[in-house]
C-alpha cells in the first residue's frame, strides 16, 4: 500500500479528532478557549492535509 495514502488517512484521522474534541471542549465549557481554538485550528490542517493527500495520491498497482 502506498505510504503517502496511509499517511493521508491518519492526518485525516487525527485531524477529525482534532476537531471532535474542540467541538465537545466548546459544548461543554470544560478547557480554556484558547487550548480549544489551538486544537481546532491543527485539526483543520491536519484534516484538509490528509484529505489532500490520499486525494492527489495515485494507485500505482
Amino acid at each position: 500500500m502506498n505510504v503517502k495514502r496511509i499517511f493521508g488517512t491518519i492526518l485525516t484521522i487525527l485531524g477529525i479528532i482534532g476537531l471532535i474534541y474542540a467541538g465537545w471542549g466548546f459544548v461543554q465549557q470544560s478547557a480554556g478557549t484558547r487550548g480549544l481554538v489551538v486544537a481546532a485550528i491543527i485539526g483543520v490542517i491536519f484534516f484538509v492535509s490528509g484529505i489532500s493527500l490520499v486525494r492527489n495520491t495515485k494507485d500505482e498497482a
